[in-house]
């Protein structure tokens, strides 16, 4: 007999056939994993007569199992794939843009410390353009003067008029007198100084004489300069002399720079001694009717005397 003896396994060719006539079991797809093979149903047992059965029993004959068909090897289980990740590409290194570093926040006290460099930066801003404003100003000063636009004959000559340094002198000079020209010489007009601080010494005790000088003048060509005047009555400061010199010292003076039409000199000075002298002196031009103006005004320069009690 080709029996097989049960529970023995006969290998057969390996192969997707069916099975009893079933579909051949469907694989699964790629990357999943196998699921386990189910035990299919084998046939029943067959139950064998029991061995103390009477003689008298019918003897039937035992059907012989049919022979259980081994069981197919199992197929090894493929292992689930996995998707491996590609190798990563290195990164091209992208071109460095120049972008600010993020700077960090300031601080409360950092910020008032910055206001206040800030606030002193200004200042030494502030001073240097004043600095350079002074400096500017200073050279303009020290430089020359523009010219000035002519309003009439130039006043050529003088010296002292808008010097930076002036020289008080405190000893007699006549030589300090200037005088520029007269831009109205057809007209007739009186120019008056006063002197309120005149001061002289007395050549025979030196005690200093104050006293107010009044000159009065009718320019013909020549005007005086005023700070040359000033600078030449300041001059009689040292120097010796009594109050009727004083007076036609001055006259002569002026006479000799202006050559004027009309001039008057006029001296009040302060009591020394309880006593006040108030000499007066003139000039006209001789041969011209300032002459007799002249004498005229000698005679009575002095018709109503003044109280000399406020001195």
């Amino acid at each position: 007999m080709n029996a097989t003896p049960p529970g023995r396994k006969v290998a057969k060719p390996r192969g997707k056939q069916a099975r009893h006539g079933r579909a051949p079991k469907p694989e699964p797809p790629a990357g999943q994993p196998a699921l386990p093979p189910q035990q299919e149903p084998g046939p029943a047992p067959t139950m064998a007569a029991p061995a103390d059965m009477g003689v008298g029993a019918s003897a039937e004959p035992v059907p012989t199992p049919d022979p259980v068909p081994a069981p197919e090897p199992e197929a090894p289980q493929a292992e689930p794939q996995t998707e491996t990740p590609p190798a990563p590409v290195p990164a091209q290194p992208a071109p460095p843009m120049e972008t600010p570093a993020p700077q960090p926040a300031p601080q409360p006290q950092q910020e008032r410390r910055e206001d206040r460099w800030e606030g002193r930066r200004g200042r030494d801003r502030r001073n240097e353009r004043r600095d350079e404003r002074r400096e500017r100003q200073e050279q303009r000063r020290e430089g020359q003067r523009p010219p000035q636009p002519e309003m009439g004959p130039p006043t050529r000559g003088l010296t002292l008029l808008g010097a930076k340094t002036t020289v008080y002198s405190d000893q007699y000079t006549p030589a300090i007198l200037e005088a520029f020209d007269n831009r109205h010489p057809g007209n007739d007009f009186f120019v008056k100084f006063n002197c309120p601080e005149f001061t002289s010494l007395c050549p025979i005790t030196g005690q200093p004489d104050f006293a107010t000088i009044y000159i009065s003048y009718i320019p013909d060509k020549k005007m005086v300069e005023s700070k040359s005047l000033k600078l030449y009555l300041f001059s009689f400061r040292n120097h010796g002399a009594f109050h009727e010199d004083c007076v036609n010292i001055i006259l002569e003076d002026l006479v000799k720079l202006l050559a004027p039409r009309y001039l008057e000199v006029w001296g009040k000075f302060l009591p020394r001694g309880g006593l006040s002298i108030d000499p007066f002196a003139n000039y006209g031009r001789p041969s011209t009717r300032w002459e007799e103006f002249a004498r005229q005004r000698l005679l009575m320069h002095d018709l109503n005397p003044e109280r000399v009690d406020n001195r």
